[in-house]
């Protein structure tokens, strides 16, 4: 079932997600329906909060940017309860986009290579080092756990230049072509 995605200035995408265990309530259907979402979405990355839900579950499919990035081919994860451990490396600036910001994108430093321990939806642990644009996703997926958006690592100034796109999303003036939840009016 393809659910809304939560768009900015929700608070929900605010909010730090906590571990789930075995015995979370239909965790295979909310998986199968955060993958439908996100391929829905056109995206290659989807995390709970953005579908409001403030649990540490990622679903990542980086086979479509595999042409230009050879190490995503044939990459499809579930991550659950997943931990990054930086690596060393110099940062690399890279154009970045988000289902929760729709219309924009940023250029965003992260590092390139990283460590990565998660359990996958059957509760089995992984241990993988990850390298290129594939570990840009996976952190990028995994700061929306942490309650960050790509936009939180860009500058002040360039903050101030997209403020008017940000309050364009905040205020529902924007069309998506995903079914989406704008953030709650606030009461005056």
């Amino acid at each position: 079932m393809k659910l809304p995605v939560y768009l900015y200035g929700h608070p929900v995408l605010r909010n730090e997600s906590e571990d789930i265990t075995p015995d979370y309530p239909d965790l295979k259907k909310l998986v199968d329906d955060m993958y439908e979402t996100m391929y829905a979405s056109e995206g290659v990355g989807l995390a709970a909060p953005q579908i409001g839900r403030n649990d540490r579950i990622v679903v990542i499919d980086a086979d479509p940017v595999a042409e230009t990035h050879p190490e995503c081919a044939g990459r499809k994860l579930t991550l659950i309860n997943p931990e990054i451990e930086i690596l060393d490396g110099e940062k690399i600036s890279r154009s970045e986009g988000c289902l929760s910001l729709p219309g924009l994108s940023e250029n965003v430093s992260r590092v390139e290579h990283i460590r990565l321990k998660w359990v996958d939806e059957n509760f089995v642990a992984h241990e993988e080092e990850i390298s290129g644009f594939l570990a840009r996703i996976v952190q990028h997926e995994c700061d929306h756990l942490e309650g960050m958006l790509y936009i939180d690592h860009i500058s002040p100034i360039r903050k101030q230049l997209i403020r008017g796109k940000l309050m364009n999303i905040i205020s529902g003036r924007i069309r998506c072509d995903y079914p989406v939840k704008y953030a709650p009016k606030k009461k005056k």
